[in-house]
């Protein structure tokens, strides 16, 4: 079972993506948004979802120590969680599967419900994309992510689209395309060919932004890039867009959680 995700400018078109997913016949515990979003007219603006698994329900209740019910006027009973991610702030976090990714990327206030989740349900979630969610939530964008049947995949991804998904792989690119002068210009002045050798020196630096890899040097990592991109890891070029990938997150993290620091 392999996830399927959109990302949504609107809130308002993320919850209805989510409404319609439901009338697909996906089921709750396979359904999550993530949202931007810290006050409480924020948080009754967001659709979420409940989550059918015994006890599971009780796990996330206890992280942020209620239930929100009927929201945004669309007609789904939910469990709601508060998560701050590091470099993304506060984030509002529907479903299990949005427990466990916010978990994943170091949230604060999740970790009883992430842990709680089905290991079938997380084996979906491919890791390299998690980077992709946490950038759009730092733009102040909202992820949907469903792990629907086979037979259910085309009619999700409609779902998604026919709300205004912009897809994952979009996604990246705009990130890519966001971060790449910057890149090029540091990569020509040390003496690089970029135009040349951008393919992998753009595979360093995602690679650099794996939750598998992140905050970890390259030497650690090598066991693990010689798998993941065989054709590449031992390119100079890959090894510079590595640590600049690293560079990267880690000014990113720090501008943004100094800013919310002021607001405190």
């Amino acid at each position: 079972m392999k996830a399927i995700a959109g990302v949504f400018k609107s809130k308002e078109n993320a919850g209805r993506a989510v409404a319609e997913l439901r009338t697909l016949g996906i089921t709750n515990d396979r359904i999550s948004l993530l949202t931007p979003g810290s006050t409480q007219q924020e948080l009754n603006a967001v659709p979420t979802l409940t989550a059918e698994k015994p006890g599971m329900a009780k796990a996330l209740g206890a992280v942020v120590g209620g239930t929100v019910g009927l929201a945004g006027g669309w007609e789904i009973a939910t469990v709601l969680a508060g998560a701050l991610i590091p470099g993304v702030g506060p984030v509002v976090v529907a479903g299990i599967l949005g427990g466990a990714i916010v978990g994943a990327l170091g949230a604060v206030g999740v970790g009883a419900a992430a842990g709680a989740m089905d290991a079938n349900l997380s084996a979906g979630l491919p890791e390299d994309e998690l980077y992709v969610y946490e950038d759009a939530l730092r733009q102040g964008r909202s992820v949907v992510i469903a792990l629907p049947d086979p037979a259910q995949a085309d009619a999700a991804r409609g779902a998604l689209e026919h709300n205004g998904a912009e897809s994952i792989d979009k996604a990246r690119e705009m990130m890519w395309v966001g971060a790449r002068d910057v890149e090029k210009e540091h990569y020509i002045e040390s003496g690089g060919d970029f135009e040349r050798e951008e393919p992998e020196y753009r595979a360093g630096f995602e690679a650099a932004l794996s939750i598998a890899n992140r905050d970890k040097s390259y030497e650690e990592c090598l066991a693990k890039l010689r798998v993941s991109h065989p054709e590449y890891h031992d390119k100079a070029a890959f090894k510079h867009g590595f640590k600049r990938g690293q560079n990267y997150r880690k000014e990113r993290t720090k501008a943004i959680d100094a800013a919310a620091h002021k607001k405190i």
